[in-house]
C-alpha cells in the first residue's frame, strides 16, 4: 500500500466504511445516531464549540466501530475456533465501542441540558 496515489489512499478508506455500513448493524446503527446528531446541530444551531465535540464523540464512536469489526473479522479469520484469548479480546474491543458511546451520550446530554 505504500506510495499509492491519494485517490488510490481515499477509495481504500471508502471501501472500508462501505464494508463497515454493508456488514455490521452496529456500524449502520451508529451511522444513524450521527445524522441525528446532525440534524439536531442544523435545527439548534448552536456555538461552534458544540458542533466540534458532538462531531467529534460521533467520529470517535464511528471510528471505534470500524476498528472493533476490522480486528473481529481478523480475529475470525485467523483463529476461527472458540479460544479464551481471543474471546477476552473481541469482548474488550466491544467494551471500548460501548466506553465510547456512552461517552458520546454524555456529551449529547451536556448539550441539551446548555441548551435548555
Amino acid at each position: 500500500m505504500k506510495n499509492k496515489s491519494f485517490m488510490n489512499r481515499l477509495g481504500f478508506a471508502l471501501s472500508g466504511i462501505a464494508a463497515g455500513l454493508r456488514g455490521e448493524k452496529s456500524f449502520r446503527l451508529q451511522a444513524l445516531g450521527l445524522c441525528f446528531v446532525l440534524a439536531v446541530l442544523l435545527f439548534t444551531r448552536p456555538a461552534p464549540v458544540w458542533w466540534a465535540l458532538l462531531l467529534l464523540a460521533a467520529g470517535f464512536v464511528l471510528t471505534a466501530e470500524l476498528l472493533n469489526s476490522a480486528l473481529e473479522r481478523l480475529l475470525d479469520h485467523l483463529h476461527p475456533e472458540e479460544h479464551a484469548i481471543i474471546k477476552t479480546v473481541k469482548d474488550m474491543l466491544a467494551g471500548a465501542v460501548l466506553v465510547m458511546c456512552l461517552t458520546a451520550l454524555a456529551v449529547f446530554a451536556a448539550f441539551l441540558w446548555s441548551y435548555a
